[in-house]
């Protein structure tokens, strides 16, 4: 399944395709407008990665599937190919 950047839920990614957060919320630009009087495009947050990391590796099959953070350059059509590659369905109950 393709990752749609901006989703709830989606990853954020930083240019060597690390994963720094994941997406939480998304500005809603009608309260935006009536607020600041200016209508902001592509307005998101997220929660730090470190915050998940530890619920991550609490479970047997994520944790066994982390990597090391990665210190190379790469092209961002390999980091958008490795974070779709990456995507995975968390059910919380």
């Amino acid at each position: 399944m393709p990752v749609q950047p901006g989703n709830p839920g989606g990853a954020l990614v930083d240019e060597r395709g690390n994963v720094v957060g994941v997406v939480s919320a998304k500005l809603i630009a009608a309260v935006a407008v009536s607020t600041s009087g200016a209508l902001p495009e592509n307005v998101n947050y997220a929660v730090k990665s470190s915050f998940l990391l530890s619920f991550l590796e609490s479970v047997p099959e994520v944790s066994a599937k982390l990597k090391e953070p990665s210190t190379k350059e790469r092209k961002f059509e390999d980091v958008v190919k490795s974070a779709e590659q990456a995507a995975v369905l968390v059910l919380v109950y």
